[in-house]
């Protein structure tokens, strides 16, 4: 009996906490699909399911629909991607097998970087792509991840590299390989899941930066999936129905590439904790 109550007692509070969590979305789903009138009632469950409220959400107008703001951000997304987790792969092979001077001095740079809070250098990158003419494009979105991908990046794939044998660099010299050979060759198909969960990361954050999204781009036609669900918002109304829809569909990107690559990203995590 007590073997019985060890095995099933875990499993039964789990799923208690499991429907506490979800209880969000399951009512973010039904919400999304009632009318006007209905949100106001203490259900999850709408009585008719209003399914305009994706249909007209999606076609917002004549003009711009929000599969234009979906691909918007894909775009935006993958040169963000690519560009943060290569470099920041580069950087963090510098710093984890690379011996230069000053190397410890600009690594502890490097980490005082991430103590700096967005706020203090918002306003000097502002004035910088401004004065580019860079403003009202994806280039002050997109460009930073390609210098390093992020302070918090580089620190997590040096933490990955110094646990790997270095005997692998020196094998690989004595078969004539250089510098970049080792890298391409040894390195990145030993950090998969490290790279996998930088990817990761880059995807949701660049995503949900939508003070960043809503400071540089200004035509609509450019615009991403969070300002265009803030259009769904004025002053004299709130079109609910259509923005719990679209904001619900927002979500499914990260969500989905968070679920498929769930393998990786938690190998990465605890192997990134394990080593260095």
């Amino acid at each position: 009996m007590k073997s019985f109550r060890a095995k099933v007692l875990p499993h039964l509070l789990l799923i208690a906490f499991s429907l506490i969590m979800i209880y969000p979305v399951i009512w973010w789903v039904g919400a999304s699909l009632k009318s006007v009138a209905e949100l106001s009632l203490p259900t999850i469950w709408p009585t008719e399911l209003m399914w305009e409220n994706y249909t007209k959400g999606w076609n917002y107008s004549n003009q711009h629909s929000f599969g234009r703001f979906f691909a918007n951000t894909l775009l935006m997304e993958l040169g963000n991607v690519v560009g943060g987790v290569l470099t920041a792969a580069l950087v963090a092979y510098g710093f984890g097998r690379l011996n230069f001077k000053l190397r410890g001095m600009w690594f502890a740079i490097l980490l005082l970087t991430m103590m700096l809070p967005t706020q203090v250098t918002i306003v000097p990158q502002y004035i910088l792509f401004n004065s580019f003419g860079f403003t009202d494009s994806y280039v002050p979105l997109v460009l930073p991840h390609f210098f390093g991908g992020g302070a918090f990046f580089i620190f997590l794939l040096v933490q990955f590299i110094r646990g790997l044998p270095r005997d692998l660099d020196e094998a690989a010299k004595i078969d004539g390989a250089s510098v970049y050979g080792i890298f391409f060759r040894i390195i990145l198909p030993l950090i998969k899941p490290a790279l996998v969960t930088v990817g990761i990361f880059t995807f949701i954050w660049s995503w949900d930066d939508f003070f960043g999204q809503l400071l540089y781009l200004s035509s609509v036609s450019k615009f991403t999936v969070g300002l265009g669900l803030r259009m769904f918002i004025d002053q004299f109304d709130v079109q609910w129905g259509q923005l719990l829809a679209m904001s619900l569909l927002s979500v499914m990107p990260s969500a989905l590439i968070f679920m498929f690559a769930q393998k990786y990203f938690v190998e990465g995590i605890a192997t990134t904790g394990l080593k260095g």
